[in-house]
């Protein structure tokens, strides 16, 4: 995958954790943190949002702490952050005091408060962690605790930084292999961590990658790219299983929602920022992906004092017949889903599945 994007959103489960059990059911939510404190196999950065990144990457990440430093100082709502003084007073208490979060500090917003604006220090915090200063340590229900970098990345993974050039080598070469075929627009959506000009540059110097046809979910083809070896890594790949996955909004594989379109016919959106009265589907809607084929969304919470997974709503996808084959397949993945998020009781409500919007 690349990384995993986080988000605080618990719905069921939080997004980093259910993207990453969908690929592994023996996956729990501690592991995640157990992971990033103590065995500092991951570290935290910003791809197109706040994400999880393999700690071998880090080398590879030092022109995005750049990138994004002077990104920052331009945002206008970041102009109230404190000053060097007072960003240095930061750092000191850190040093001194260990990982510290937010709340260890008090500033105050000065004029009028905004939805998006915040105080002094939080503006400070998160400016020199998007410069590598600063790193999360950890979290404590996922209030990020902000550490010195030489604290929580290992040296040599901090000491060995490939020149610039081979970083944006790697970051495109890794963004194809990953998607399989894209276009130069594709790649550099990927990471978020490039230029678009330094992908064309990029797919210009190579004399490796394959002009490729892809057919899309409407019969029309696409021009894409692809690496030589293409041919061969579709004919590796292992049939889809006929399990029915119930999605997280934020996962990788549906991320890009215009390729994810395209490719699969599935118009997606996730609607937390749209007014109730205004939805389509509703607040928070999982996808249903059957095989290679998107077959529904499914709208579910947990309540984890109560020891519940409420099944709200289901639609299926035109074209799909519900049968009861895709029924069991369904109770079977609700069943897994609810151990994630630990509890034990699924409620179903008692409306029957709904109709496809129109328009």
């Amino acid at each position: 995958m690349g990384f995993v994007q986080l988000d605080s959103i618990r719905v069921v489960s939080r997004a980093h954790d259910h993207i990453i059990w969908s690929r592994n059911q023996n996956y729990r939510e501690p592991m995640l943190d157990r992971l990033m404190r103590r065995d500092r196999g991951v570290f935290e950065h910003f791809t197109h949002d706040a994400s999880v990144i393999p700690m071998d990457f880090y080398p590879y990440w030092a022109r995005q702490f750049r990138r994004l430093e002077e990104k920052v100082r331009g945002w206008e709502w970041h102009r109230g952050m404190l000053d060097e003084d007072g960003r240095t007073a930061i750092v000191e208490r850190i040093r001194q005091e260990g990982p510290l979060s937010t709340k260890a500090f008090d500033t105050k917003i000065e004029g009028p408060r905004e939805m998006w604006r915040r105080p002094p220090h939080k503006l400070a915090l998160d400016y020199m962690w998007y410069a590598g200063e600063l790193s999360t340590s950890h979290r404590e229900n996922f209030t990020k605790f902000y550490d010195l970098t030489e604290r929580v990345i290992p040296a040599h993974h901090r000491d060995d930084e490939p020149g610039e050039q081979d970083q944006v080598d790697w970051l495109c070469a890794g963004a194809l292999t990953r998607l399989g075929f894209a276009s130069e627009g594709e790649i550099y959506r990927f990471w978020g961590a490039t230029d678009l000009g330094e992908v064309k540059a990029w797919t210009a110097r190579q004399t490796d990658l394959v002009p490729a046809r892809v057919e899309t979910a409407d019969g029309s083809w696409i021009n894409a790219l692809a690496t030589e070896n293409i041919e061969a890594d579709l004919a590796g790949l292992q049939e889809a299983t006929s399990r029915l996955r119930i999605l997280n909004p934020f996962d990788p594989v549906i991320r890009d929602r215009n390729r994810l379109q395209r490719l699969f016919g599935f118009d997606y959106r996730i609607e937390i920022f749209v007014p109730a009265a205004k939805r389509t589907w509703g607040y928070y809607v999982y996808p249903l992906l059957e095989g290679d084929r998107f077959v529904g969304r499914l709208e579910a919470k947990a309540d984890r004092a109560a020891g519940t997974l409420t099944v709200d709503k289901l639609w299926v996808e035109p074209g799909v017949r519900w049968t009861p084959a895709r029924a069991e397949k369904l109770e079977a993945e609700l069943a897994r889903f609810a151990r994630l998020a630990d509890v034990e009781t699924i409620i179903r409500n008692d409306r029957p599945i709904l109709d496809f919007p129109k328009g």
